[in-house]
């Protein structure tokens, strides 16, 4: 039975942690890595939206696994002159070994991945970012050694796919949640509603960081929310994470963002690049994440490898 990982909730706790640890052997061993469970296979990549992080760090964990890449925009195929997702997915089940989506709707990937043979992965759609999420769970464990009790504050757009892909997390892994934004941009109340106790939200941005071992912001205008821009930037200016905000916050507090940063946006460049800031840590996460990632999906026996 084929599997694939649309979004976190297509994973057991216990996985999640097993993926985590099989991130940390792979990070460690990355040039001494012979295991290529993708060797003699391609890989589809098939990109609606421009990427920076998610392209260069799969076509790079790909051909370190062994394996071909083959990137395609919907331009490049024939999705982009009416042939159905359905149809698409059949005819590259005969070409390819797996496939990379980063889309608009969730619903494109879920279709895709139903009539196409071989494991499909999202690396982003409007709902959802289960890789990014996934890397941020192993860098929050690589700096504090746990996840569980770990407190997290999210601040900006909280009805967004990293809100909502870090809910599941909390519920999942333990870790004590809280949002904060303006009410125009709540947190999903049926995410919120699953995630029961382990989540809050709050509009007091003050409030949400005083305890937080984590600070967690993503970027106000994401891909397709352009004509939004003006209205956005005014609404969400005052949950900036700023070195004022930071004033309310614990010293040792860590600054996360998934990237890429809009430097005086959502985040201020003194925050971006000091101490506290482990944003690059995360970009570079991905990699040897998503490697964790490819592994299990693509071999039937992938446990073997954590020690």
């Amino acid at each position: 039975m084929k599997k694939d990982l649309l979004s976190i909730k297509n994973l057991t706790v216990d996985t999640i942690k097993d993926i985590i640890k099989l991130s940390y052997k792979i990070k460690a061993k990355r040039y001494e890595w012979e295991f290529q469970p993708l060797a003699g296979k391609t890989i589809g990549m098939i990109f609606s939206k421009s990427s920076t992080r998610t392209r260069v760090s799969f076509e790079v964990g790909i051909a370190e696994l062994g394996g071909r890449s083959l990137f395609l925009t919907q331009n490049d195929l024939q999705l982009g002159r009416g042939e159905t997702i359905e149809d698409t997915a059949r005819v590259m089940s005969r070409y390819i070994h797996g496939a990379v989506i980063r889309t608009y709707a969730h619903s494109d990937v879920e279709n895709f991945a139903k009539y196409f043979d071989y494991p499909v992965i999202n690396a982003l759609t409007d709902e959802f970012h289960p890789c990014q999420i996934l890397t941020d769970l192993f860098t929050i464990h690589e700096f504090s050694g746990k996840t569980e009790g770990i407190s997290m504050a999210f601040i900006g757009d909280c009805a967004s796919n990293m809100a909502n892909s870090m809910i599941l997390a909390a519920k999942m892994s333990g870790i004590k949640l809280t949002l904060s934004s303006p009410e125009a941009y709540k947190p999903s109340e049926s995410l919120m509603k699953d995630a029961g106790s382990a989540v809050s939200w709050t509009e007091n941005v003050q409030e949400a960081v005083k305890n937080a071992n984590y600070i967690y912001t993503d970027v106000w205008v994401s891909m397709g929310c352009e004509d939004e821009k003006a209205r956005r930037l005014k609404e969400l200016q005052p949950y900036q994470v700023n070195n004022e905000l930071l004033k309310y916050a614990p010293s040792d507090v860590k600054i996360m963002h998934c990237l890429p940063a809009h430097r005086g946006e959502e985040i201020t460049s003194a925050v971006m690049d000091s101490p506290a800031s482990i944003v690059f840590d995360q970009a570079e996460n991905r990699l040897h994440v998503q490697k964790a990632i490819l592994t299990m999906l693509t071999d039937e026996d992938w446990k073997r490898h954590i020690s």
